[in-house]
């Protein structure tokens, strides 16, 4: 009898054990759902995605060839914008707001995406004033945000001509004491991984706004 009793006794606690995990296994199912839902790129229309600062083509444009350098004078051509998806900003070493701003922000985009999500976004800073930010200048300005960010200079025609493919204005304003700034768009221009330009975010940006709509367009074009 007493055999039976606890034969009856540790079939009743395996039976309580597996109705324990099968509670467990749910709630788990439940909450990862709900997790996932919550942090989950969510879709957003074009009024939307405008209405937060980012603005789509309805149809993605060539970029058309260029040729420039990066910081390590190497070249960077449209093969650079292959690939992976680029967020590409026009500013210059000696600017006192706007570009360090920017580009603390794009810091803690990059920082904060998912790593695959952050693996396949290029930062990409383009001087407006290639005649004082030589790429010994650049680099250890661009890597003081962070080592991945690429930098690039060139020519100051060549240069131009990729700002406007990208409808990004600047130009060079002189000062009183004889020296000059340069004035220029805050957008961040969006690069698709075909190379193509299509669309841009809207300056001043916020981070939030920002990540929220660069999930949003990484989820639908994926």
């Amino acid at each position: 009898m007493g055999l039976i009793s606890s034969e009856a006794t540790a079939h009743q606690r395996r039976g309580i054990l597996a109705t324990v995990i099968g509670v467990v296994i749910f709630v788990c199912v439940v909450v990862g759902g709900f997790v996932y839902t919550m942090t989950a790129p969510r879709a957003m229309s074009d009024a939307e995605l405008k209405a937060n600062g980012a603005y789509l083509f309805e149809a993605a444009r060539d970029i058309g060839d260029f040729r420039l350098l990066n910081a390590n004078g190497q070249p960077f051509v449209p093969a650079d914008l292959q690939g992976h998806w680029s967020l590409v900003f026009f500013g210059f070493t000696h600017c006192p707001d706007i570009c360090p701003t920017t580009l603390a922000l794009l810091k803690q985009l990059y920082d904060q995406l998912e790593p695959g999500l952050r693996r396949s976004t290029q930062v990409v800073l383009v001087t407006v004033d290639p005649a004082r930010d030589t790429p010994d200048k650049l680099l250890p300005y661009v890597q003081y945000f962070d080592p991945d960010f690429v930098a690039v200079t060139g020519e100051f025609l060549d240069i131009h001509r990729f700002a406007t493919a990208l409808n990004i204005p600047f130009r060079k304003v002189m000062l009183g004491d004889g020296s000059y700034t340069m004035d220029h768009s805050g957008n961040i221009a969006l690069i698709n991984a075909k190379g193509h330009y299509i669309g841009f975010f809207k300056g001043p940006q916020d981070l939030a706004r920002l990540k929220a709509t660069y999930r949003a367009i990484r989820a639908q074009a994926d």
